[in-house]
């Protein structure tokens, strides 16, 4: 990335972080991943308990294996390799419970608006109640003018990727093309606009300078 995508993207995280405070919303910026992956893992201390919905951005960024690593800190991951199902499912209800949840935004609005769009719906119900602390991984590439385009951006970009990524067999997974289909595979179902919270500085959102997940 040269210099002029850089100032450009630190000028958009200015504005993004302006509008979010306007929310009721803490927010902070790292130009870099690496550098955002610090700064979280700083941010939560010895002896809290930490759950993570589904995403990229986690993964892409090495931040969950890292807090693996975080001495003192109890971890809960639905997302286990080799979990039984049954067991998964009752990880994502505990998630509720936790002192910090991570997870990622499909969308973030020019005038701070989250979007997002689930499946079985732990995620964007750990973002809107339940956990003490959420703390949302976004990637500039995550950037919608407004709300009509967000939404447009999570169904006919992240999701298509998901079911790719996942191995499901929609539509959108075998042309790319979302068709608002009725498959049983289908991973859209649950529509989550966080315009603010109640709780003033609950979530906080972590505008990163690099492209992360989908």
């Amino acid at each position: 990335m040269d210099i002029h995508q850089i100032t450009y993207r630190e000028k958009l995280a200015h504005h993004l972080i302006k509008a979010l405070t306007r929310r009721r919303l803490e927010a902070s910026y790292a130009p870099t991943a690496a550098q955002a992956r610090d700064e979280i893992l700083a941010m939560i201390p010895a002896g809290a308990t930490v759950s993570r919905g589904g995403s990229m951005s986690l993964v892409e960024m090495g931040l969950w294996e890292a807090l693996g690593h975080k001495p003192g800190v109890e971890v809960l991951d639905p997302f286990e390799a080799g979990l039984p199902p049954e067991v998964a499912q009752e990880r994502r209800r505990q998630s509720l419970l936790v002192d910090f949840f991570l997870t990622g935004s499909n969308a973030i609005t020019m005038d701070g608006k989250l979007v997002n769009l689930d499946g079985l719906g732990n995620r964007v119900a750990g973002m809107c109640f339940g956990p003490k602390k959420v703390i949302l991984v976004v990637g500039l590439n995550k950037v919608a003018p407004d709300l009509e385009s967000a939404m447009a951006r999570v169904k006919h970009h992240a999701a298509p990727i998901n079911c790719i990524r996942l191995g499901r067999a929609t539509p959108c997974a075998e042309t790319g093309l979302c068709i608002d289909c009725k498959s049983p595979e289908r991973i859209c179902y649950l529509w989550s606009i966080i315009e603010g919270h109640m709780i003033e500085n609950r979530i906080h959102v972590k505008l990163v300078g690099e492209d992360l997940g989908y």
